[in-house]
């Protein structure tokens, strides 16, 4: 599962910007994680210290020390195994990789496509890609339009309101 992904240095002894994709990024990077890496040949690495910065969170990595080494790892997502990831305890919640690949299905049974990623921008959004590459449909995850997640049946049903799918 993705946790970040690795942007531009920030100084001159190593330092890296992260960008933060999971909801917990005190417990994915405190010193002494070890995080894999996409591309695989970049890792794994290991977190030697991790402040924030304003907003942003900057990473020290074991063995990274200057700004040009920094700079080799730019755009690298840094991953952990699913099976480090703690039960999550609300059943209505869910890890974005578990909703990677769902069918979205319209309350009638009608396929509107796959969810191919969740966007945390702003508010929590499924991307779902329409059959036959008809582009892309962004559908807010929340009860009232996505009423049931079946990850058993490896679907959910979304409920849009008036609109929403014209858009």
């Amino acid at each position: 599962m993705v946790v970040g992904r690795i942007g531009r240095p920030h100084g001159v002894r190593g330092e890296v910007t992260i960008e933060v994709r999971t909801d917990d990024p005190e417990l994915r990077f405190p010193p002494g994680a070890v995080l894999l890496t996409d591309p695989a040949e970049r890792g794994p690495l290991t977190v030697a210290r991790s402040r924030w910065h304003r907003d942003v969170l900057l990473l020290v990595l074991e063995g990274v020390e200057s700004r040009e080494a920094a700079e080799l790892l730019r755009n690298t997502l840094l991953l952990v195994e699913t099976s480090a990831l703690p039960a999550l305890d609300d059943p209505d919640d869910y890890y974005d990789h578990q909703l990677v690949g769902l069918t979205a299905r319209l309350t009638d049974g009608t396929a509107l496509g796959e969810v191919v990623a969740v966007s945390h921008e702003g508010s929590d959004l499924l991307v779902v890609q329409r059959p036959d590459d008809a582009g892309e449909l962004l559908i807010p995850f929340v009860r009232a339009i996505v009423p049931t997640v079946d990850l058993a049946a490896g679907s959910l049903v979304v409920d849009p309101p008036e609109g929403l799918l014209e858009l």
